[in-house]
């Protein structure tokens, strides 16, 4: 029995039906030695013949749900909560709170996941921030529209992944936009106010970054800073590059890691992951956003630290309390690329996967939506065909190396 073995402990990982990342979790628990329970939003069908393994939530009432861990945790002592996807982390910080575990306090966990409370939260932080205005539901489009400032980006305020994000040029297409963002509130779940408010910020020029830590008690550990190679410049933000490590000179990074640090401060932040977008142009450092989670989809596959294992691991030991060593990458450069879709309709046939897997400096090509499903392009849609992961001697490399499989990939898309 190894030290981690002998340490034992049980995580409850919540994690909703739709998210990629239960397996890497699963796999960083086996790897840790840890028992795991799972909860999911929806009851899972082997669940009674599962003893502790799995249990059914209500991410959309936390209250409920933390009566429920509750509950579970008396017959299953936890000693760590994790919630792995934005949908789930103010309930792990409501559950860890009232289990006495460690957490964030939900209401920096709130602040960080509504992109109006994290623009309002920072306004007298002393960091560089956008006008922002909030449009409330009933409020006239047009009307609004000639009151804005232009270039305007107009956001839901919980969706994740870019959705429903839209860059206005002038009046009317901030009305479109407006029509076309309501039009996507209105078949999400969620509470009130992020279903019927849209924030409204000032365009933000720049190249862009996000930056994957790891708090301590409220002490940043930077564990990956993405450059994002490809410009993000409207109508909509599709991202699909992400290379690290940074190719930005280095006071350029350190005022970065600041500029976050300073954040998840006047947040209140302070245990866990910690997932940070921003831009950088001629007047600074800007924060777009941070969430108290890691990187969504697949894209954590692209850090490995050799012996430490993965992203996954590290969040665990933090989790339940145990040392984190300090870690590097496996290979001096890696990254990612998020394959953007084609065009809206149904996926019949991917070629190419064997040439891209082949080539020099891929580790792995990951197609993850099923022959057969229907594909919606942002701003409406919410996933990616699927993932690209490089490794090499240098960013250049890898970038190139991305760019080069994502070359000898074909879709064929029938219309819908």
């Amino acid at each position: 029995m190894t030290e981690d073995e002998g340490a034992g402990g049980r995580v409850l990982l919540l994690v909703p039906t739709t998210s990629y990342r239960i397996g890497d979790f699963l796999s960083a628990a086996e790897r840790l030695g840890v028992a795991v329970t799972v909860g999911s939003d929806h009851q899972q069908v082997l669940e009674q013949y599962s003893e502790g393994g799995t249990v059914t939530l209500e991410f959309m009432d936390p209250s409920r749900g933390v009566s429920r861990i509750v509950g579970f945790d008396r017959d299953y002592p936890l000693a760590a909560i994790v919630g792995v996807d934005e949908e789930t982390t103010l309930l792990a910080a409501m559950a860890s709170q009232a289990l006495g575990l460690r957490n964030n306090s939900p209401e920096s966990v709130k602040a960080a996941g509504n992109k109006h409370g994290f623009r309002t939260r920072l306004a007298n932080s002393g960091l560089l921030a956008p006008r922002f205005t909030l449009l409330p539901a009933g409020d006239d489009p047009l009307e609004a529209a000639r009151n804005s400032f232009y270039p305007a980006v107009l956001k839901p305020l919980g969706l994740a992944a870019s959705r429903g994000v839209i860059r206005a040029n002038d009046p009317a297409q901030f009305a479109a936009a407006v029509r076309r963002i309501r039009a996507i509130l209105d078949h999400v779940e969620g509470p009130g106010e992020a279903r019927r408010h849209i924030l409204v910020e000032e365009y933000i020029p720049g190249g862009e970054v996000a930056l994957e830590g790891l708090l301590d008690q409220g002490q940043l550990t930077v564990l990956a800073l993405f450059d994002k190679p490809d410009p993000l410049e409207g109508p909509y933000f599709e991202e699909t590059l992400y290379v690290t490590p940074s190719r930005l000179p280095a006071d350029v990074q350190d005022a970065i890691a600041e500029t976050v640090t300073r954040a998840i401060a006047t947040l209140g932040l302070r245990e866990g992951p910690i997932h940070a977008e921003l831009r950088v142009n001629e007047k600074g450092v800007w924060l777009i956003e941070v969430a108290a989670r890691s990187i969504g989809g697949f894209c954590s596959r692209a850090l490995r630290f050799g012996p430490h294992g993965r992203l996954e691991d590290l969040i665990l030991r933090h989790a339940l309390g145990r040392p984190v060593p300090a870690v590097e990458l496996e290979r001096p450069a890696s990254g990612v690329m998020m394959i953007p879709i084609p065009a809206a309709g149904v996926l019949r046939q991917v070629s190419g996967l064997d040439a891209a897997r082949a080539l020099a400096d891929i580790d792995d090509v990951t197609i993850s939506v099923p022959l057969g499903d229907t594909l919606v392009p942002l701003p409406e849609g919410n996933r990616y065909l699927g993932f690209i992961f490089a490794s090499g001697d240098t960013a250049e490399d890898v970038e190139a190396a991305l760019r080069e499989a994502h070359r000898e990939l074909e879709f064929t898309v029938e219309p819908a």
